[in-house]
């Protein structure tokens, strides 16, 4: 199987690993805790078990277990040579750091663990912790059994696109409307439908709310102002163009 990669998400850089892991761990918390007041925890002498509070949401984390040895890594001419295994495993550390960009306010790098077809999970680096073995005269770790706890995130959604407005018809479309039957009722406008103007109810049938006025020519109201309690004509289909016309 191909190398385990981790994908730094921002800069796109792929941080691959020097052996692939044994085991991956992986542990579900859901978003439950217990129900507080004013003064702390709620207690009771008959309760037998903590109220609980579901917040929703929760906490998905992996673990992952790597190893890295100099002594694997194949020597070449054109390859430097590895002396501290720390070389390997210093990106990996600094993925829990704080020190990147201002921009990120603290925020740890998402990253995604990517393996073969299957794997594909993004989180932030929570935790790392390295034991170091192998050390050379000089002081220098050839070995590093290297632990990641990952934070699962979730991929943001974006908002939908809203819909373009219906364009407006005319009135000789809207007079055609009405020659053909092809209106329906709608419920009083002062009083089940929390008093609407003929200017919204216009922008929901016509797509604009200046033709309040067929309205008032379709259902023949002499004061347009004046029609609370009263059931009015509208187009069936709102928002279908037809012929102009002024």
């Amino acid at each position: 199987m191909e190398k385990a990669v981790l994908l730094i998400e921002h800069s796109g850089a792929h941080l691959r690993c020097l052996l692939n892991p044994e085991h991956l761990e992986f542990r579900r918390s859901a978003g439950i805790g217990s129900r507080q007041s004013l003064g702390g925890a709620l207690a009771g002498n008959t309760l037998s078990d903590d109220p609980l509070l579901y917040r929703g949401g929760g906490q998905t984390e992996f673990t992952l277990d790597l190893l890295f040895d100099t002594s694997l890594i194949p020597q070449s001419r054109d390859a430097p040579q590895v002396d501290d295994v720390r070389q390997l495993t210093g990106p990996l550390w600094e993925l829990a750091e704080n020190s990147g960009p201002e921009d990120r306010y603290g925020r740890p790098p998402t990253i995604a663990f990517l393996w073969g077809t299957r794997w594909n999970q993004r989180g932030v680096v929570a935790a790392v912790s390295e034991r170091l073995e192998h050390f050379t005269a000089d002081g220098n770790p050839r070995r590093s059994w290297l632990r990641l706890r990952l934070l699962r995130v979730g991929r943001e959604k974006r908002p939908e696109p809203e819909a373009p407005s219906a364009p407006p018809v005319g009135k000789d479309e809207a007079r055609r409307r009405v020659a053909r039957g092809d209106m329906v009722n709608r419920e009083p406008v002062g009083g089940g439908r929390g008093g609407e103007r003929l200017d919204q109810i216009a922008a929901e049938h016509f797509g604009h709310p200046g033709y309040w006025t067929l309205l008032a020519d379709i259902n023949d109201l002499d004061d347009p102002f004046n029609h609370g309690g009263r059931t009015l004509r509208v187009p069936a289909n709102p928002g279908v163009t037809g012929g102009g016309g002024s």
